[in-house]
């Protein structure tokens, strides 16, 4: 999930929480269950989230093992604690703002404060 989150990295997730494009989540892996990974949630599937990784050249999400079922997703990930703080999930409203043209035009700013922006 580099360059958003490191190993190591502290988290504040919330299990249950509503899940939505761009979110970035914690779920149980499709093949190893006991093992826990943190993705971003880029779709919604009929199948389940399509969980892709912050680093496009890692292709060990959704991308090796397809969409992820509901019951596997468990929360979202709300804030990175450590090593630095950063809010990682923003209301619709702020997420909204961010990205408008005039705030999109700060560089770094919707990324600081947690909404998603594709990289093209």
């Amino acid at each position: 999930m580099a360059p958003t989150l490191r190993e190591g990295d502290q988290l504040l997730v919330r299990y249950g929480a509503p899940i939505r494009p761009g979110a970035v989540v914690v779920f149980r892996h499709p093949f190893q269950q006991d093992l826990l990974v943190v993705k971003r949630a880029a779709e919604r599937r009929a199948t389940g989230w399509w969980l892709l990784s912050d680093n496009r050249p890692v292709d060990s999400d959704s991308r090796s093992y397809g969409a992820v079922p509901d019951e596997l997703v468990l929360g979202r990930v709300l804030l990175r604690l450590r090593p630095s703080p950063v809010w990682l999930a923003p209301g619709r409203r702020l997420e909204r703002l961010l990205l408008t043209p005039r705030l999109a035009r700060v560089p770094g700013l919707a990324r600081r404060l947690g909404a998603w922006v594709e990289d093209v």
